[in-house]
């Protein structure tokens, strides 16, 4: 199993990019200078960030000091442009204490943020500096503050200032009679001062960005450049630009397109996007996750990496490292792996260029774990499996929309010994791609293209009993050992239930209407199984449809609905006691 984290070994060739983007930081004539690294979740910018650093300390030594700041931490628990200060004095704290002479400097920095945040500047008055309109009790705040600072505090300002939900404890402190601007003013003199005193440069990595809350990500992008920009400092901050974007559009409302994209263009100097990963970068990772997980030779495990490195850096003219050559590297260890290498060689294609893939590490990952995954649960039920065919029927279920998936399932379950004559004969047309199209059922047709692909993969499935493959899907289809109970006819309405939009479905009726006498409360509870998966009640999932009609038409099947209905914790969700509050069987308890 592979950890979910971001690694510091370059596993993608995104060192190259570390390396650039390492020359930018340390280049004087640049600073002070702001980098973003930008792209989606799971593309690997923590990554790539650990890479920067290492790059920086390797090229600097102690020459730099490097702060690493969550911005998403701090969510719901600080105001993050003070939190960010705070950060950064006590870093620059811990460095000066050693020097008498820079010691006292270092308190009162300290000391200039606790101000700061008791003051509120870091929310009105910094709002205000940035012309961002602030009105009623907030204004008045701002006001108020003012009159603190300035010593001159009146009765109203006391209350301005609690309506504005500032705490005001702690302000008579005579050094302190200083305007909000002042204060800030204050601060950056003390901050520059100090960083020309250290000697050093200042680069600040802000990561996970994208996750916080709009005024989070703004109070973060503004303290950047308000309080801290200055001639021996940097800024690495890591985000979907996207998401950064509408932060934006969320906070100044009245911005249009081309503001919300200036505003970012102004804070971020040098944009840098994650690259995406092309089938070599794929092939190369799935390769090194491999070996990660199953080799303990970590010098055998380096080895493969450099070569892998210097292979993609020459892929403008080198072939793909074979996966002889790779298992070469690895020397006799490195046998176990050739099953694992050929699923790797087969799949990278499929992941970079699928559309719900699109070559995301993390996505890739987390697929790779839940092939290991249930190879191990396939190996302790001894089943007749492998993990190339385990591997195909998760890239299936990452790469192709749900109502795809739930065809394919309901195939095999349907098929004389869970082998669909539908598989074997996809198999048989690939080479022939409109009549491929033509065959595949309505469900796929969506997905035509890939599953061309996907067919070609080795295994071949045609004529193989797939049962134990729906077996291992559980999590994604959580609910096949009731419907194994039931006849072909009633397993099919049951499965035609689950997905019941309204109450005057023809589709519904006519399901209900084929389950064979005796099988209703069968049914049910296999329609009762698809509701325990059901984690919001807030909302009513389709399934429930199916359940309350048939529930409508047998008293035993309404029985058990009831049964669980009532067994459901806390109260009754309003849609679900005005869809059948007026039921006997839902009002009586079981």
């Amino acid at each position: 199993m592979w950890s979910d984290i971001e690694t510091r070994s370059d596993y993608l060739n995104y060192l190259e990019v570390a390396e650039v983007v390492s020359e930018i930081l340390l280049d004087p004539a640049m600073r002070p200078v702001s980098v973003g690294i930008f792209g989606t979740w799971g593309t690997g910018k923590s990554s790539l960030l650990n890479l920067i650093e290492a790059d920086l300390k390797h090229r600097a030594n102690d020459g730099v000091i490097v702060i690493r700041f969550d911005a998403w931490l701090y969510q719901g628990f600080d105001d993050a442009r003070a939190a960010l200060m705070d950060v950064i004095a006590r870093t620059l704290y811990d460095k000066a204490k050693e020097d008498a002479g820079l010691l006292g400097l270092a308190r009162r920095l300290l000391a200039r943020v606790n101000t700061v945040r008791t003051l509120g500047l870091a929310i009105e008055v910094v709002a205000a500096a940035h012309g961002i309109p602030v009105f009623g009790a907030a204004a008045r705040a701002v006001d108020a503050v003012g009159n603190y600072v300035a010593g001159q505090p009146g009765a109203d300002d006391a209350k301005a200032v609690a309506e504005g939900g500032k705490e005001v404890r702690k302000l008579v402190e005579p050094e302190k009679k200083k305007s909000p601007p002042e204060e800030i003013d204050a601060f950056r003199a003390e901050f520059g001062e100090l960083l020309t005193k250290l000697g050093k440069t200042l680069i600040v990595f802000v990561d996970n960005l994208d996750r916080c809350l709009p005024t989070q990500t703004i109070q973060t992008l503004e303290a950047l450049r308000l309080f801290l920009f200055m001639e021996s400092s940097a800024f690495v901050v890591a985000a979907d630009e996207d998401m950064v974007r509408h932060s934006v559009s969320q906070y100044f409302r009245d911005a249009d397109t081309r503001h919300v994209k200036d505003y970012l263009d102004k804070l971020i100097q040098v944009p840098v996007r994650v690259p995406r990963l092309g089938i070599a970068e794929i092939r190369a990772y799935l390769f090194m996750l491999f070996t990660n997980a199953s080799i303990g030779d970590t010098n055998a495990v380096e080895r493969l990496r450099e070569r892998l490195e210097t292979n993609l850096r020459l892929s403008w003219k080198e072939a793909p490292l074979s996966i002889e050559d790779a298992l070469a590297v690895l020397g006799e260890e490195g046998k176990e792996l050739r099953n694992s290498f050929d699923v790797a060689d087969r799949m990278a294609a499929l992941l970079a260029n699928a559309p719900l893939v699109e070559g995301n590490p993390r996505i890739v990952k987390r697929m790779l774990n839940v092939v290991r995954l249930r190879s191990r649960i396939a190996s302790r039920r001894e089943m007749p499996v492998d993990e190339q065919m385990v591997a195909k029927f998760a890239l299936f279920e990452r790469c192709v929309e749900p109502t795809a998936i739930t065809k394919m399932y309901s195939l095999i379950n349907e098929a004389p010994s869970g082998k669909p004559d539908l598989i074997a004969t996809l198999e048989a047309l690939r080479d022939d791609p409109p009549k491929f199209i033509e065959v595949c059922p309505d469900e796929w047709k969506k997905n035509a293209t890939f599953l061309l692909d996907w067919f070609g993969l080795s295994p071949s499935l045609g004529g193989l009993d797939l049962r134990p493959l729906v077996y291992l899907s559980r999590e994604t289809t959580p609910l096949r050992t009731q419907s194994a109970e039931l006849s072909q006819a009633a397993a099919r309405a049951a499965l035609r239930l689950r997905s019941i939009r309204t109450l005057a479905s023809p589709a519904a009726k006519e399901a209900i209407q084929s389950i064979p006498a005796g099988e209703h409360v069968g049914v049910m509870r296999d329609l009762i199984a698809v509701l325990r998966t059901h984690a919001d009640w807030k909302g009513k999932p389709e399934a429930f449809n199916g359940a309350q009609l048939l529930a409508d038409v047998n008293p035993a099947a309404a029985e058990e609905l009831a049964a669980f209905v009532h067994g459901l914790p806390g109260q009754s969700p309003p849609w679900l006691r005005a869809a059948i509050g007026d039921k006997d069987w839902y009002k009586e308890e079981k």
